[in-house]
């Protein structure tokens, strides 16, 4: 985590650096290329095992999938053995790789077939090699009968997640709930720092939770639709003022579900961008009707990755 604490000892109009050379590229793209939408990808540390959501068309069904780096490339994608029957997103590896949490509308038990609101679940595993356990509900105070997404799980054990409360008089917020003497306590909302009155959504934290990245709706400063923010906490466990991340991450369209990969200083994240739309000169041939279709950048939800840009600070 050196590489971005010894860049943010300044907090003070942190810009970004947008290097050409350093675009957004797809990730997985021919993997994820086979499903109609895909979204908030979970990988592990040694960077070997990705899991991400596949989705309809309309986003109305969606499970997790496997896939697996070999010596060819990565493997053939496969539903997650317990995934597949309800509406399964958004996961999380443990440093150790051996659980895996995310949000689901599933029953609370086996003798019910009807799903409720989301919460938070997890699955376990001995060894990288076993299969998944069965899905457990994380359980009271983290998952309420409001609608809990996005979880993420640091080194101190502390969970960082999107709630949904409407108690609040709010839109979406990042809440955090700390995890101390053994259990969870009562789930908190971040500051205004990070929340708002707007949606605030599909929260990254990193490992020693020194940096914070997330979704934001439709702010001034955005570029349309939702955009990629970044906070840093400071010497006092305070978050600083949220930052745009800049057009080279951010389009028009929405980006979110980010995740970074802090060993190969990597970003990670999903967007919506479109870049089939454009003056063609000649009427296209049905062929290339469909090669426009069926690009990366056509506006489904893809997977994209970049190397997390420079930062650069300014009095």
């Amino acid at each position: 985590m050196k590489f971005i604490t010894l860049l943010c000892i300044c907090f003070v109009s942190v810009i970004y650096s947008q290097s050409k050379d350093n675009n957004p590229v797809p990730f997985i793209e021919n993997t994820a290329i086979q499903f109609p939408n895909v979204r908030d990808v979970a990988i592990t540390a040694n960077e070997n095992e990705v899991i991400f959501s596949a989705q309809s068309v309309m986003g109305d069904v969606s499970a997790l999938v496997y896939v697996r780096k070999n010596k060819e490339g990565w493997s053939t994608p496969e539903v997650l053995s317990f995934s597949g029957q309800y509406f399964d997103i958004e996961p999380f590896f443990s440093s150790d790789g051996l659980a895996l949490y995310f949000a689901s509308n599933r029953p609370l038990n086996e003798t019910s077939s009807e799903s409720k609101d989301f919460d938070i679940w997890y699955a376990t595993r001995t060894s990288i090699s076993e299969r998944w356990s069965e899905p457990q509900n994380l359980g009271a105070p983290i998952n309420t009968e409001k609608d809990e997404f996005y979880p993420v799980i640091t080194d101190s054990k502390n969970i960082y997640f999107t709630l949904d409360n409407l108690a609040s008089k709010r839109k979406d917020d990042i809440y955090l709930s700390e995890f101390k003497d053994g259990t969870y306590t009562t789930p908190k909302p971040l500051g205004n720092a990070i929340n708002s009155e707007g949606y605030e959504f599909n929260a990254f934290i990193s490992p020693d939770e020194s940096f914070l990245i997330y979704s934001c709706y439709n702010r001034k400063d955005g570029f349309g639709s939702g955009d990629l923010y970044i906070s840093y906490k400071n010497d006092n466990n305070e978050w600083s003022e949220s930052k745009n991340m800049g057009n080279t991450i951010n389009s028009d369209k929405m980006d979110y579900c980010p995740f970074v990969d802090t060993n190969s200083k990597t970003l990670y994240f999903t967007s919506k961008r479109n870049a089939t739309r454009k003056n063609y000169t000649s009427r296209m041939t049905t062929e290339e009707l469909k090669k426009v279709f069926s690009s990366y950048k056509n506006g489904a939800s893809r997977l994209y990755k970049m190397k997390m840009p420079e930062l650069k600070t300014k009095d």
